[in-house]
């Protein structure tokens, strides 16, 4: 969304005490007697900073929720520990039932979706926020598969089973069913998004290809500037993120989606592939990665509010 232009910009002590993120809010400035506009955006290019280490370094894992309030889960191993982020630091959570890698991961802390990974696994398992119990198996199993949305709306796409996968899944809390196809079938690519308004990025060998997800079928997005695999995903269809991920090497390189084409964000401080990450554009959470790494970082960009007469 363009900022708003204006030719006058008023005083505004008593705008509302929340405006949410790119969206515009409509009110009436008591004080000047006027109505009044304001679109609160993330400007410019974002940057990552070091966060909090994981206590469990590890690649391959999966990862959901917020930069606030990150979800680790699984990792080469496999692994079953499952760890929760408060913006600061990674503490213990409930273990996965299921020990695996190259699994998918959606939701939030307290509601999260874990699904597929090492080896075809089918299975799914719900987050409370304390413990993991079993949610209805994949109708495809696989690996190397990328997740998206809630954990009552999930969605995953491609993956790995005797080769590359195109087939898409959607979650009511309970099932899941058959969705569109991907377009290209990948295996070690990147989600994000929603159900209904989901992206695919990346994938084995290498592909720059994104895909948008209507609810039904899979269109054509702009093409990846770093063709790449194994990298991570957030944020939405309009406001995507990828970062890392591997090309002959481990790249930092990150990228920013405004819903038709990539562009270059700033590059994370360790260069690795097999990570995870969660959050949105302007907030980014990205963690773990090859050689069994710890490290966490955090993506933020600018935001800033712009007030207009209407």
């Amino acid at each position: 969304m363009a900022k708003l232009q204006s030719t006058e910009i008023v005083g505004v002590a008593n705008r509302p005490a929340t405006i949410c993120t790119n969206t515009l809010c409509f009110w009436f400035d008591t004080e000047n007697r006027k109505p009044m506009v304001s679109y609160c955006g993330y400007e410019g290019v974002g940057s990552w900073s070091a966060g909090g280490a994981l206590i469990t370094g590890r690649r391959y894992l999966a990862g959901a929720g917020t930069q606030n309030a990150g979800l680790a889960m699984g990792g080469a191993g496999p692994l079953s520990c499952t760890e929760e982020y408060n913006g600061t630091s990674w503490s213990v959570g409930g273990a996965l039932i299921t020990a695996r890698c190259n699994l998918a991961g959606a939701g939030t802390q307290n509601a999260g979706l874990a699904t597929g990974g090492y080896l075809c696994l089918s299975c799914t398992e719900e987050y409370n926020g304390t413990s993991w119990s079993a949610g209805g198996a994949l109708i495809t199993s696989r690996r190397y598969l990328a997740g998206a949305g809630t954990q009552n709306a999930g969605l995953v796409e491609g993956g790995y089973i005797n080769d590359n996968a195109s087939c898409t899944e959607e979650y009511n809390g309970t099932s899941w069913s058959a969705g569109g196809a991907l377009i290209t079938a990948r295996y070690g690519l990147a989600g994000a998004g929603t159900q209904n308004a989901g992206l695919a990025m990346g994938g084995f060998g290498g592909t720059s290809c994104t895909e948008e997800y209507n609810g039904t079928s899979w269109s054509a997005g702009g093409a990846l500037i770093t063709a790449r695999y194994d990298l991570e995903g957030a944020g939405t269809q309009n406001e995507g993120l990828v970062a890392g991920g591997y090309t002959n090497v481990s790249v930092s390189c990150t990228e920013e989606y405004n819903g038709t084409s990539w562009s270059a964000g700033g590059a994370l401080i360790t260069a690795r592939f097999g990570l995870a990450g969660a959050e949105i554009q302007g907030a980014g959470l990205a963690f773990g990665g090859n050689g069994n790494v710890s490290c966490t970082e955090e993506y933020n960009k600018p935001l800033q509010i712009f007030d207009c007469i209407l």
